[in-house]
């Protein structure tokens, strides 16, 4: 699995003068307001941008890496950045890796770096004896000098048990680590098993990173759909103009790219994700055979969903209809904001009149236009109350 990210970066003026202009420029273009929060969080990695470019770490894979280590100015404190979905942690991380002066340099999801790491430790394991998760620390070190995580959470006990061991050695080797995250360090994996044993990790990570609660005043995910319709009927070349426009605003010029969720030993294979968004096809989601947990995975990674091209549903299609029953609850409940488009009004969607799915449809068609709502979309992602 490839986590390389981008190594463009502004070639002309100080790093912290590139990132001011970006910022400032999405400020000129009205897709940002003037907010004090986030213009201390870019003065900051404005200064960790400026400590970058002089910065060279020692390669400790060898014996002159060693040598020199002492002799070389320590690494830059990272970032750790926390607060509320919505606030533009995404946004600033992203300003801030394009402009950052570093050519080893990856800006990953949390949970597709740590499939990685997982990967490399089996194959470590796999191939010789010793510490495989020192060797896979090794491996990310020896391509890595900045990491950027989007999304750090951590809920799987796998991951939890060799954070500690896996960042000591990143650390150790002068990688620069900057994240992104809805929770401070001391409230992930609260109510993990085994908790004790990575509290090490919450305490290296305090002593290591700038740990800034971002309290933005505006939520600029609600921001971005603010003025765009979010159920489009039918689905055709008018509606995939609109679908495709909102997806810019939600991930970037880009379009975002694919990624895999990982969940209990395997994967959920995400088409497009980028800026806390992520865009399916009705076929992908709900004739594919994915089932309750892959929807409450999926609804927990993402604050927006798009949806392509959802068909009017058969009364012989029970299959169907109850994948889009269960999606519909699960975004539902987690206040996961929905666009789609579909063909026909959400009423018409099902044509089976009797059974359970048609029972459960009447409310599917209830949430489906509360969701539509201007309430329904200034909620804050997460568990409903």
């Amino acid at each position: 699995m490839s986590l390389a990210g981008k190594n463009t970066h502004v070639a002309f003026g100080s790093p912290a003068a590139a990132l001011a202009a970006r910022y400032s420029a999405h400020l000129a273009a009205g897709e940002l307001e003037r907010d004090g929060a986030q213009r201390a969080v870019v003065d900051r990695l404005s200064e960790l941008a400026d400590a970058l470019a002089s910065y060279r770490p020692a390669n400790g894979s060898t014996t002159l890496g060693w040598l020199l280590r002492g002799t070389r100015k320590g690494a830059p404190r990272g970032l750790y950045l926390y607060g509320d979905v919505g606030r533009g942690k995404t946004m600033l991380m992203d300003l801030f890796f394009a402009t950052a002066p570093v050519g080893k340099k990856r800006r990953v999801h949390f949970h597709e770096f740590m499939a990685d790491v997982h990967e490399r430790i089996a194959a470590a394991r796999n191939t010789s004896s010793g510490d495989a998760i020192a060797r896979a620390a090794g491996q990310i070190a020896d391509e890595t000098t900045l990491l950027c995580f989007d999304e750090f959470h951590v809920t799987d006990i796998a991951d939890a048990m060799i954070l500690s061991r896996l960042f000591e050695r990143l650390f150790e080797r002068g990688v620069v680590v900057v994240a992104t995250s809805n929770l401070p360090p001391v409230e992930q994996y609260r109510d993990g098993l085994n908790r004790a044993l990575f509290l090490p990790f919450v305490k290296m990570l305090e002593a290591r990173l700038d740990v800034i609660r971002l309290v933005a005043r505006t939520d600029y995910r609600l921001h971005k759909l603010n003025g765009v319709a979010v159920w489009h009927v039918p689905a055709d070349a008018r509606a995939m103009a609109a679908i495709d426009a909102a997806w810019r605003r939600l991930a970037g010029e880009g379009g975002g790219t694919p990624m895999e969720l990982p969940l209990k030993g395997r994967s959920i294979h995400v088409p497009y994700a980028g800026g806390g968004a992520a865009r399916f096809s009705f076929l992908e989601l709900c004739e594919a055979p994915l089932g309750a947990a892959d929807f409450l995975r999926i609804a927990h990674a993402f604050h927006t969903l798009i949806v392509d091209d959802i068909p009017v549903i058969g009364p012989d299609e029970r299959n169907q209809a109850k994948r889009f029953i269960l999606l519909i609850d699960t975004l539902y409940d987690n206040a996961v904001k929905l666009v789609a488009s579909a063909a026909a009004a959400p009423e018409r969607l099902y044509l089976g009149t009797d059974g359970f799915e048609a029972a459960e449809f009447r409310r599917v068609v209830s949430r489906l236009a509360e969701m539509q709502s201007a309430d329904y979309l200034a909620l804050p992602h997460g568990r409903r109350a």
